[in-house]
């Protein structure tokens, strides 16, 4: 099959392309990044591409400005514009920081000529080797997945070809290209891999190494593909939302086979704008959630909070917002804007009156109850007497209750000189209880608030 059937047999089975897209191609110089562009050049027509060029500049070698000067001549020969970006390669590890300035530079040209689509050069081989750095370094089966044929705007069109294939077919064109010489650099991993390991495999081991790497990742993929995919339905199943987090029950999680639990967090963690890769911290997190004796406060995990009480887990972009301390009047409305409701009193004949059996609804007789009342969240020491109940300690209340960690101070409380009247939508007080001696009721009701701000 020749390079071109190739490339589309590839761009149509990852559904990297459909036709009529502006696509960024990323050449380096290399023969690789050559021989996308060539084979791009020649498929445009009938894709009804548009294609742009990014040469990247690392400026990791004194010479680099030749391999922008060769991108050059090749965007004018093939009739593609070309772009240069010098860019500025951050400390740490050279090839990390390296591709970290690469994508952030193909990202930014992408969105500045309107590209749908970033095609990079890597191949069959370049799979290969991160397979067995992987395996190298413990990764488990989403490590084996390797380079994905699309991430993003990212396609790959050659991760189904060898890199000697594209070699020979720019021999054949009269097509030079550059050779990086930190591509034979043993100080990197990925270099002894390219030039040790992989051809003593091939000599001692297994010739056809490099296409059964590349299953390996096929296979590995595939299962991720599925897990995610389980993973994505079991949250949208157990997951309730609730304002800027969701919750889940711990039982539930502990029910899954660990790594869709696992991917699970993750996924919930994504929601709330986590960017960290997630992986491995995913796996460690569930353990803590999931232990005998889980953690009592919340904890930063991957970008996002985590908080464990009782059965419930919750995952959010920040701790829910404790409740602000306001005046009721009665009658009258006060917003509670960080619970997303407000309270509603309101004064009412007791004739045929009939006591709410709704738990957001509470009557008290009238004659008791102040023109002013405070809405406040809990404080240290706070004692309630139940309706019913007896007076008890709010905490242990609040425990048996089983309200969860995050909402107990974000729970309304009604208080009158220094009484609990409601715990509001929870447990009515003893005080200013309705008889049949009442002659007026003041009705206390919980309600959604429409405006975030605190308007109706």
């Amino acid at each position: 099959m020749g390079l071109t059937a190739t490339v589309e047999r590839t761009l149509r089975r990852h559904a990297m392309l459909a036709g009529g897209e502006t696509v960024l191609v990323a050449v380096s110089g290399g023969a690789d990044s050559v021989a996308l562009l060539s084979i791009m050049t020649t498929l445009a027509p009938a894709w009804r591409l548009t294609l742009h060029v990014l040469h990247v500049d690392h400026g990791l070698r004194a010479d680099s400005a030749r391999d922008a000067e060769l991108v050059r001549a090749l965007g004018a020969r093939l009739g593609v514009p070309v772009d240069v970006e010098r860019v500025q390669v951050g400390s740490g590890s050279v090839e990390a920081a390296a591709r970290t300035a690469r994508y952030e530079a193909l990202e930014r040209a992408a969105d500045r000529i309107g590209a749908t689509r970033i095609a990079v050069g890597h191949t069959a081989d370049d799979q290969a080797e991160t397979v067995l750095m992987r395996v190298l370094g413990g990764a488990g089966v989403r490590g084996l997945a390797a380079i994905p044929p699309v991430r993003g705007r990212i396609i790959r069109p050659l991760l189904e070809l060898r890199r000697q294939t594209l070699r020979d077919a720019l021999t054949a064109a009269g097509l030079a290209w550059v050779e990086d010489p930190s591509n034979r650099d043993p100080k990197f991993l990925r270099n002894r891999i390219r030039h040790e390991l992989l051809p003593l495999l091939a000599a001692s081991y297994h010739a056809d190494v490099v296409p059964a790497l590349a299953d390996v990742a096929r296979v590995a993929r595939e299962t991720v593909h599925a897990l995610d995919r389980t993973a994505a339905r079991e949250l949208d199943r157990l997951a309730r939302v609730e304002g800027d987090a969701l919750t889940l029950s711990r039982a539930a999680l502990a029910a899954l086979p660990p790594p869709v639990a696992a991917e699970m967090l993750r996924q919930a963690a994504a929601r709330f704008g986590s960017r960290a890769p997630l992986r491995a911290w995913a796996h460690r997190g569930l353990r803590r959630v999931l232990a005998a004796t889980p953690p009592r406060r919340p904890f930063r995990l991957g970008g996002v909070v985590v908080e464990v009480s009782g059965d419930r887990l919750r995952v959010g972009a920040t701790r829910a917002p404790a409740l602000v301390s306001r005046v009721l009047p009665v009658p009258g409305r006060v917003a509670l804007p960080e619970i997303g409701r407000a309270l509603e009193a309101r004064r009412l004949s007791a004739v045929g009156y009939v006591v709410p059996r709704d738990a957001e609804c509470v009557a008290f007789d009238a004659d008791a109850v102040a023109p002013r009342l405070t809405v406040r969240s809990r404080r240290r020491g706070d004692r309630f007497d139940a309706f019913g109940g007896g007076e008890r300690r709010l905490k242990s209340f609040l425990i048996d209750a089983k309200v969860p960690r995050w909402e107990r101070d974000r729970l309304p409380l009604v208080e009158q000189d220094g009484r609990i009247l409601w715990l509001a939508g929870r447990r009515r007080g003893a005080a200013a209880p309705v008889t049949p001696a009442t002659r007026e009721i003041v009705e206390l009701r919980l309600i959604a608030l429409a405006d975030p701000k605190g308007g109706r």
